[in-house]
């Protein structure tokens, strides 16, 4: 799904979150803090680990191991967005821009298994 730039992530969440396994772990970063989107990702059987914005009042645990998993995903977009044309969005179509998005992606995974022995 390719959402406008300058729209919040929280206001796609739920559809973004559909057709999540049961017993899947959801994580998240604070941005998707908000009770609508706890509930949707729990409506499916899921477990969100979200941590808490820190104006919020009622607290919910979460698992900071279980957070730190999310390195890995921040770290593979650092990667794609170091390709300018992805960084900029020169691309009218969603379609023209997903394709190079995916194209950007395969060339990544190509790297990461020629570095390794």
């Amino acid at each position: 799904m390719i959402t406008p730039g300058e729209a919040h992530d929280v206001t796609c969440a739920e559809a973004l979150l559909d057709g999540l396994d049961a017993r899947a772990v959801v994580i998240a970063d604070k941005g998707y803090d908000a009770d609508r989107v706890r509930a949707h990702i729990r409506d499916q059987g899921a477990i969100p680990n979200i941590p808490n914005k820190s104006n919020r009042k009622k607290r919910f645990r979460w698992k900071k191991a279980i957070y730190r998993e999310r390195n890995h995903v921040e770290r593979f977009f650092n990667k794609l967005k170091q390709f300018r044309r992805i960084a900029t969005r020169y691309d009218k179509l969603g379609a023209t821009f997903f394709a190079f998005v995916q194209l950007a992606s395969v060339r990544i995974w190509l790297r990461s298994i020629e570095s390794t022995p």
